[in-house]
């Protein structure tokens, strides 16, 4: 009979076979899962569970190959939901039966019939999406209040069909969308800027302006990243007013050197002080709470 420990490894890969069916092109393992996969399964969990799990606590209880000591049970509450059961409770006890190797069996016998439907349903959307294609469309993507074009490397835009999210290549401010059909969308996202899904225009002009709110506390921080501000108390009290105290910041390190952790205290003192160092990060990710301060900062480090 299956220990705790190993019955904990179970659930993990159970819980990357469900994030394979929402991404199908990942095909690796825990120890290849990367930061945009973590983003893409904490989304998918809140999206399908109303329940939101850190990435601190991904990099903790998931990213490891081996757990000595099992997570809380109301996290693993909310991983077994996310994989079709009531709880924990309920994935123990199925998988601890004496029949297990025959469940095993019937399991594998109901992925392939859910692989055969699927691959019927895919091959009909194909179809059906090549009859509905029409001409391409172009979306020049600009700031709402300067009307100006939003660095490239700011923004990332993604082409949405069917349900599938599939991303578009930004070049000179533009994304050019080669295939549209009655149906499609874009979502338009950067962690300056508020989050835009909107429908191409069904127009036969060829070019399409959308206009992207600011984020004004999220500009704040990027100009104190790379200004030469020597007022340090100034900065300071700045940064005190948009960021939130509870807030989190994941620094991605090059080389695949993994991530450090920093709180408002912590990462305060990194920028009130400028260096060589803060002006090469990046800004990947921002999240508000619900007074529009800075909850959550994910970030490249060059």
């Amino acid at each position: 009979m299956m220990n705790e420990p190993q019955l904990f490894q179970l659930l993990k890969n159970e819980v990357l076979l469900n994030y394979q069916k929402h991404y199908p092109y990942f095909q690796g393992n825990w120890k290849q899962f990367s930061s945009q996969d973590i983003q893409n399964l904490i989304d998918l969990i809140d999206e399908e569970q109303k329940q939101r799990i850190s990435e601190k606590w991904i990099y903790t209880h998931l990213k490891p190959e081996t757990n000595e000591k099992l997570p809380r049970k109301d996290m693993l509450d909310i991983l077994c939901q996310f994989c079709g059961f009531s709880g924990w409770d309920e994935f123990v006890f199925i998988n601890r039966k004496e029949d297990l190797p025959l469940q095993n069996n019937k399991k594998k016998q109901n992925y392939f019939w859910i692989i055969g439907i699927g691959l019927m349903l895919i091959l009909f959307i194909f179809y059906w999406t090549k009859k509905m294609k029409t001409d391409s469309k172009t979306i020049e993507i600009q700031d709402e209040f300067t009307q100006e074009k939003i660095a490239d490397e700011d923004v990332k835009v993604y082409q949405i069909d069917d349900n599938k999210k599939v991303p578009v290549k930004v070049e000179d401010g533009k994304a050019t969308i080669d295939s549209v059909s009655p149906e499609t969308k874009i979502s338009v996202e950067s962690p300056f800027y508020k989050k835009r899904e909107v429908e191409v225009a069904k127009s036969n002009t060829e070019n399409q302006i959308l206009l992207m709110q600011p984020d004004d506390y999220a500009l704040m921080l990027k100009a104190f990243m790379q200004s030469d501000i020597k007022d340090w108390q100034t900065r300071k009290e700045q940064l005190q007013k948009i960021l939130a105290d509870d807030l989190e910041v994941i620094v991605m390190l090059p080389n695949n050197l993994g991530a450090e952790y920093y709180n408002k205290k912590e990462f305060s003192e990194k920028l009130v002080i400028p260096t060589s160092t803060i002006k090469k990060m990046q800004i990947l990710e921002i999240k508000n709470n619900s007074e529009g301060k800075i909850q959550f900062i994910r970030i490249k480090q060059e």
